[in-house]
């Protein structure tokens, strides 16, 4: 079963590990930064980014490729609410008191609303990178 799950990621050629650091890389600096400006919810550290963006986030979307939509985002909703969970558990993310979110959906959902934002990611991420990937490095 973990040979299945880890098949794609062998599979995988490098080109196409080098679009998704070339998207989701800047897409998560871009993802920091606004939700600072907005004051809705920061990283505390710079290179969490990497962490999140680059070792946590590409190998799921590189395992998800491929799979229907809903799909993608169902895994991708397990995938964020463990990593959401974990960044405001351990306190190496800061929600902003009082953010949008909050307003609108109240504080105990909070967490789970960046979950289900951020679950988007996988078949949106999936949907650029295979988009770029077909453009440049296909014949």
């Amino acid at each position: 079963m973990i040979q299945n799950i880890l098949k794609p990621l062998k599979e995988a050629p490098l080109s196409l590990y080098l679009i998704y650091i070339a998207v989701y890389i800047p897409w998560g600096f871009g993802m920091d930064a606004f939700g600072t400006w907005a004051e809705i919810a920061k990283f505390n550290n710079w290179w969490q980014v990497f962490t999140c963006y680059g070792l946590y986030m590409i190998p799921i979307s590189i395992v998800l490729r491929g799979r229907p939509f809903f799909e993608q985002y169902a895994y991708g909703l397990v995938a964020m609410g463990l990593l959401e969970f974990g960044g405001y558990y351990f306190e190496s993310s800061f929600a902003y008191p009082n953010n949008l979110v909050e307003q609108l959906f109240g504080t105990r959902n909070f967490a789970l609303g960046m979950a289900l934002f951020f679950g988007l990611y996988f078949p949106l991420g999936n949907w650029i990178v295979g988009g770029i990937y077909k453009r440049f490095l296909t014949k």
